[in-house]
């Protein structure tokens, strides 16, 4: 491999990178939503949203009780669930390619995440991501939108 044009991947980049990579998982056609939570530069969990385990609905949006988003499990919740050692939460960094919704936040806060770095915010004037601002913030969260380079993993070959 020639290292001459290899810039190596700050923490946020790799973070980052790993939670688009989990979006990948997602068979949402519309919003793929992938995150990756990390304690001391170390990968906690990851999730994706997704139907529940076992289960399989139809993606189209619908109306009424056939609306796909009263199945979905969003990509945080996954995360948190899929967390092997839940002590290691506390503090920690989720990284996420779009911004928390409300009942997201809530979750998070319980879980004592201090540091929420999200690539999109695009629903931001939504009461539910609104919401999720007041919640995370009024309960000391930090909030940073991720502006580095979009990391590219074929750089490297």
């Amino acid at each position: 491999m020639d290292q001459s044009n290899y810039k190596r991947p700050t923490w946020d980049e790799y973070f980052m990178t790993t939670a688009k990579l989990a979006s990948l998982r997602s068979q949402d056609p519309s919003t793929k939503v992938g995150c990756a939570i990390v304690n001391n530069n170390k990968l906690v969990s990851m999730g994706y949203n997704g139907f529940p385990s076992g289960l399989d609905f139809t993606w189209e949006k619908g109306e009424g009780i056939n609306n796909k988003y009263f199945y979905i499990v969003h990509a945080e919740a996954n995360a948190l669930l899929n967390a092997e050692n839940l002590s290691k939460l506390k503090d920690a960094t989720i990284y996420v390619t779009l911004f928390p919704c409300a009942e997201c936040a809530k979750l998070l806060i319980q879980a004592k995440i201090k540091k929420v770095v999200y690539l999109s915010d695009k629903y931001w004037n939504q009461d539910s991501f609104r919401a999720s601002r007041i919640l995370l913030t009024n309960a000391g969260i930090e909030l940073e939108e991720y502006k580095a380079r979009t990391y590219n993993i074929l750089e490297v070959e």
